[in-house]
């Protein structure tokens, strides 16, 4: 998902070898348009977790509500950047089944230790605040070359969830899996936050699309934090009981 995103928005950029070569400070315009976009997400963080007090209560979640959440996604794609009501509320229909999806993951923790839930929460802030301040603070555009190297580690996250889905996994295959994929959704938030700042140079403000795309950032990193919990929780509880 994150490459589509990614050919759009290079596709919509006007990128030069001068503009590569700019490494100034960030404009006030361009605050202006991080703030709008992080305004954005924490509404749309919101709607996720509606969605997922829905399926709580109404147990929604599941395949339906992920392969649904893929429809609003590319009528935002297809859609005018000039239509922003639009664009905004398949965004919070978008967070909506998201929600409702990882809803399902979160009914099980609830049974297992609801605390993880919060602690999962706010990890996932944390370091989102984190490597996105990092991606500010760092000279401009000097780490948009994790690109390849990024869209290289998702090629392989998907092959070995592909091949545990087939031949089934160990527990070291799994944890791979949970922190290699952590990795990269952490990466993902410096690439996708230098993305954004320079496209808005550039005099791209699309702060749905941005948004969307740190979205899916931060659903990546809050999945595999909590699945870590709980994994590590599992284990010391086996631990104690031999």
């Amino acid at each position: 998902m994150d490459s589509l995103f990614q050919s759009e928005v290079f596709s919509s950029s006007s990128w030069s070898y001068e503009s590569l070569k700019n490494f100034g400070p960030i404009t006030t315009s361009v605050q202006n348009h991080l703030k709008l976009v992080y305004l954005t997400l924490c509404l749309a963080v919101a709607a996720s977790a509606g969605g997922a007090y829905l399926h709580i209560l109404y147990n929604i979640g599941g395949a339906i509500t992920a392969i649904s959440s893929l429809a609003p996604v590319t009528w935002i794609l297809l859609t005018p950047a000039s239509d922003l009501n639009r664009r905004f509320n398949l965004l919070l229909a978008t967070s909506l089944l998201q929600g409702a999806t990882i809803g399902a993951l979160i009914g099980l923790v609830l049974d297992i230790n609801p605390r993880t839930i919060v602690t999962a929460l706010i990890g996932s802030g944390f370091a989102f605040g984190c490597f996105s301040a990092t991606a500010m603070v760092a000279k401009r555009r000097q780490l948009l070359f994790l690109g390849g190297l990024l869209s290289s580690g998702l090629t392989i996250l998907l092959w070995l969830h592909l091949t545990s889905s087939i031949f089934g996994g160990s527990t070291a295959h799994f944890n791979a899996e949970i922190y290699f994929g952590l990795l990269l959704f952490l990466g993902y938030i410096v690439f996708d936050t230098q993305l954004m700042i320079e496209r808005a140079a550039s005099g791209g403000r699309d702060y749905i699309l941005d948004c969307l795309l740190l979205f899916v950032d931060f659903c990546g990193v809050f999945i595999r934090m909590i699945t870590n919990l709980v994994n590590n929780a599992t284990e010391r509880d086996r631990r104690r009981k031999r």
